[in-house]
């Protein structure tokens, strides 16, 4: 796996921001409720969930200050997926998902801020921004180095440092670890448990 092969992604409603998490060994129910998520509907396809998304965005100054999150198992994990959110990277959400089990999350928002996780049963293995990737925190920092650079990672000094396929690498590292491949295909045709999470 490399970044290349998450070129596709860039052509998703997904583009604008994201957050994806994948737990493992949980079924959606489970991993909606140690979140707190409220199930609401179901929706066919990945249009049709980020038009949920969308619809339900805790924009400012709107009541409902929850999250939407749509739910899909994949290969033994269940897949969360956020339109422009980021509750998958927060320790809040990390905590209690990983509990006896493990994590790996990342987000991007339309400002270009981003974040990777790897939490295992409540430690932090890995975490660090995308864009700086050459500056990771947690109890493994630098095990992962050589794959980091392998899936595409460009850990040259900034100044020096062509960013623009971390998104296609952090998809590609998360991938190593988890030995699922999210693809446009699995996107388009899943069959989301659409539901809304406590921000806070």
């Amino acid at each position: 796996m490399e970044a290349q092969d998450y070129g596709w992604f860039a052509g998703t409603p997904l583009d604008y921001g994201y957050c994806v998490t994948l737990v493992r060994g949980l079924d959606c129910d489970e991993a909606l409720r140690r979140i707190g998520g409220e199930q609401l509907e179901r929706r066919a396809g990945l249009a049709a969930f980020s038009d949920f998304a969308q619809r339900n965005f805790p924009w400012a100054g709107r009541d409902d200050q929850r999250h939407a999150i749509g739910a899909v198992p994949l290969d033994g994990w269940t897949l969360l997926l956020e339109w422009n959110g980021f509750l998958g990277v927060t320790k809040r959400i990390l905590e209690p998902l990983s509990a006896g089990t493990q994590v790996v999350s990342h987000h991007k928002n339309v400002d270009g801020e981003d974040r990777f996780c790897w939490m295992v049963d409540g430690v932090m293995r890995l975490s660090f921004e995308p864009f700086l990737a050459d500056r990771r925190s947690g109890t493994d920092p630098d095990g992962l180095i050589d794959v980091m650079a392998q899936v595409g990672y460009d850990l040259r000094p900034l100044e020096e440092r062509d960013p623009s396929m971390r998104t296609g690498a952090t998809f590609a590292l998360a991938e190593h670890l988890t030995g699922v491949r999210v693809t446009q295909e699995s996107l388009d045709t899943a069959e989301y448990v659409c539901a809304k999470a406590p921000i806070r």
